[in-house]
């Protein structure tokens, strides 16, 4: 990105890049079939959720084992007010844009509650009260049946594509359209967040509590923060889930599923944005190429029966197992070390006045200068340009 627009830097950077590659995750929606543009659409809805539990994890450090409960919240918040919207008579895209926002509002207000409670809380004591989140999901809806209708679920009204788009596209591209353009949206605000001030100070209350209290960061703000940012990140991957599925139902949302959140940000890679993408991919491309395998092996119906659903949690063990052994950071935080540490050696090499076209010199007769300007001079006040040079 630096090569192609070297003048653009921070935000209009991170803008940038995020609508050329929403463009081009739209233009591939033509080339996609309907059943993989429904793959697609979720799991654009799928990045949303995983993308804000790997910034809450890998940036603020803090556990959560409910996400799936966040998604719940955004995808009840956003069935039950598009319903009273089409009771009023209410379509289209302001129904599905106020129901986004009721969703993303509705899974903010929870993760704000649980950001309150579990900032006096740590490691396991905070893993447990998410836990208990997801685990409470189904009573829940079944004690306030009346409104959520208990395991059945809320179901939505049918949202059509747009007149003026109905002859170029067919349903299932407009929902990816729809699930790209949301997790564009949500995954460019975390971006933001990540490269920000507050993404420091979360790193910060992430390395060393004690150390960012003195420094007068605000421990407390800064994890309930991150924990109301991830919510509402999730709620939007809820509202998009319900809105290409039309209807949200807590069987949808149960413990397994929110491991797999957690499965699908550890192997991306914590903390990474474009881990959240690959893993996202994964715990949805994953299971339906077991499928296909285990239809194509002519298995005997009985074995079949027993493999379906627990061979992919069997595989996603495997390979989680194998990615904390050859990627402790992930299949996106290992690129993403190599690439700052090529960055650093660049800027390094430039600081001290190395020159490769002068390395490089055909028929030079004297030798490659590595010394530092400064070391020249016999000043060598950077210890890290000492080291360098020492390396080198």
């Amino acid at each position: 990105m630096k090569r192609v627009f070297p003048r653009l830097t921070g935000t209009r950077r991170v803008l940038v890049f995020a609508g050329i590659l929403t463009l081009l995750a739209i233009g591939g929606t033509f080339l996609l079939d309907p059943f993989r543009n429904f793959q697609l659409a979720t799991a654009a809805a799928y990045l949303c959720a995983v993308g804000g539990l790997t910034l809450l994890i890998g940036l603020s450090g803090q556990l959560s084992l409910g996400h799936a409960a966040l998604m719940a919240a955004g995808g009840y918040g956003y069935a039950l007010t598009s319903n009273a919207l089409t009771d009023a008579g209410v379509d289209g895209v302001v129904r599905f844009a106020v129901a986004l926002v009721a969703g993303v509002v509705a899974a903010s207000l929870l993760g704000l509650l649980l950001g309150l409670a579990g900032a006096r809380l740590r490691g396991p004591y905070l893993a447990g009260l998410t836990l208990a989140l997801v685990i409470a999901l189904p009573a829940f809806t079944s004690v306030f049946s009346a409104v959520f209708r208990g395991d059945q679920g809320v179901q939505t009204a049918y949202s059509p594509v747009p007149e003026f788009l109905n002859r170029l596209i067919a349903l299932e591209q407009w929902q990816a359209w729809v699930a790209i353009g949301v997790a564009s949206v949500t995954t460019t605000a975390l971006v933001l967040v990540r490269r920000g001030v507050g993404g420091l100070r979360m790193r910060a209350v992430r390395d060393d509590e004690t150390a960012a209290r003195v420094n007068g960061v605000a421990v407390r703000r800064v994890k309930v923060t991150a924990f109301t940012v991830s919510a509402a990140a999730a709620g939007a991957g809820g509202a998009v889930l319900c809105f290409v599925t039309q209807s949200v139902s807590p069987g949808g949302y149960t413990l397994a599923f929110s491991l797999l959140l957690l499965v699908a940000a550890v192997i991306g890679g914590l903390g990474s944005i474009g881990g959240a993408a690959l893993g996202a991919v994964i715990i949805v491309v994953l299971p339906w190429l077991l499928n296909v395998l285990a239809g194509a092996l002519e298995l005997p119906t009985e074995l079949e029966q027993r493999l379906s659903g627990n061979l992919s949690v069997l595989v996603f063990g495997v390979l989680l197992i194998i990615v904390m052994l050859v990627r402790p950071t992930g299949l996106a935080g290992s690129w993403g070390v190599r690439r700052r540490t090529k960055s650093t050696h660049t800027s390094a090499d430039a600081e001290l006045g190395f020159t490769a076209s002068a390395d490089r010199m055909p028929g030079s007769d004297q030798a490659p200068n590595r010394q530092s300007p400064a070391s020249t001079t016999g000043t060598t006040s950077n210890p890290s340009k000492q080291f360098l040079a020492q390396e080198r």
